[in-house]
């Protein structure tokens, strides 16, 4: 479970956002000033921040600065400020990366999924899982040395599941993995397509599948650990 800290005093703004990045796996805290969200800061530990420059009780650069001076968490500017010295101010006081209102909400979720990911370590490209074989830097896939055909989609989704192996991904979850083009919505239809395609390439009896499991009511898991 990673957390992240939405601060925005737009009410219908805040709670978008929120309800738009919150899954299973992500919980989105939302404070409506800088006083909430330096109480939050203290009370418990976030991944990442979604942080608006103008608050009601000061300059949200403020409270960037004062994060900077003891930690480095991720932080994303969310503001309506989109002269260029407001971006460079920010980007130079510490930000992580500017987002200017208006915006997409598929886009602030892609990147905040890149700022999550890039303070986990990278997975290795070649994966033995008997009686697959998985090179995705070469991008060739193998079951008992024979060669598989996938396409981008299902080669970004089967890596998605591998590197959870064991665990259990929500539907929303892959589709935010998955799907990371910016594209305003996704119908999770899309995800449904790609998980039969890949079980007819990889699975003997696709209807009954052995690898990629569905867990009814939540979403797939790779079940190969080893």
């Amino acid at each position: 479970m990673k957390r992240i800290l939405i601060v925005e005093d737009d009410r219908a703004l805040g709670d978008g956002v929120r309800l738009a990045l919150q899954h299973p796996e992500l919980e989105a805290v939302l404070c409506r000033s800088l006083a909430e969200a330096r109480t939050a800061l203290e009370s418990r530990p976030f991944h990442l921040a979604v942080l608006d420059v103008n608050l009601p009780d000061g300059s949200g650069l403020d409270l960037l600065r004062q994060i900077r001076q003891s930690s480095s968490l991720p932080v994303i500017l969310l503001t309506a400020n989109d002269m260029e010295t407001d971006i460079v101010t920010g980007l130079e006081s510490g930000a992580d990366d500017y987002i200017t209102k208006p915006f997409s909400l598929a886009v602030l979720r892609a990147r905040v999924n890149a700022q999550l990911r890039r303070g986990e370590p990278p997975a290795p490209d070649r994966v033995e899982l008997p009686p697959f074989s998985f090179d995705f830097g070469r991008m060739e896939f193998r079951r008992d040395g024979v060669l598989i055909e996938l396409s981008k989609t299902e080669q970004k989704l089967l890596r998605v599941l591998v590197e959870n192996r064991g665990r259990t991904l929500t539907r929303a979850a892959l589709v935010d993995r998955v799907w990371t083009d910016g594209a305003e919505y996704v119908d999770e239809n899309a995800l449904s397509v790609t998980v039969k395609r890949l079980r007819s390439k990889l699975e003997d009896n696709p209807s009954r599948p052995q690898y990629l499991k569905t867990v009814y009511g939540l979403g797939y898991t790779w079940t190969i650990t080893l």
